[in-house]
């Protein structure tokens, strides 16, 4: 199997609703590649989703992925409440709406085409390429 593609995902948010960026740093091999953007309306929560679609769907073919990320709300939505909301009709446990079922829905059909294990950081305690997908995602940041 060839080397797996490391990514460094990042949200963040000028209030929190409000202008909000997302980054994204690809490594492979020696090769880099930074992605960055945002909206002017959104949540930290949507723009940390946004990172790690963003990072998938740039992804040419199919392949094997480490996913680094400091946010819980993905780590934990993608590895305990996604398969629970997808049984349930995209329903939490009691019976609401899925917030952001959008992302949800869309990093669910991103996440096919790859093998993909995630790894979670503490953010902004020095971690290289977390910090990094920081500074891209607050350059994405509209003005």
């Amino acid at each position: 199997m060839s080397e797996a593609v490391h990514a460094y995902t990042d949200g963040a948010c000028k209030g929190n609703p409000g202008p909000g960026g997302w980054g994204v740093l690809l490594c492979w091999g020696e090769a880099e590649k930074s992605l960055c953007g945002g909206e002017r309306e959104t949540t930290n929560n949507r723009m940390e989703l946004m990172a790690v679609i963003m990072a998938l769907e740039s992804l040419k073919r199919s392949s094997e992925i480490e996913i680094t990320t400091d946010s819980q709300y993905v780590k934990r939505g993608v590895g305990e409440w996604m398969p629970r909301w997808k049984r349930n009709g995209w329903r939490t446990a009691s019976r609401q709406p899925v917030k952001n079922r959008d992302l949800w829905e869309r990093l669910d059909a991103a996440l096919a085409d790859h093998q993909v294990r995630w790894h979670w950081v503490k953010g902004h305690a020095g971690h290289p390429g977390n910090e990094r997908a920081d500074q891209l995602a607050n350059q994405g940041i509209p003005r």
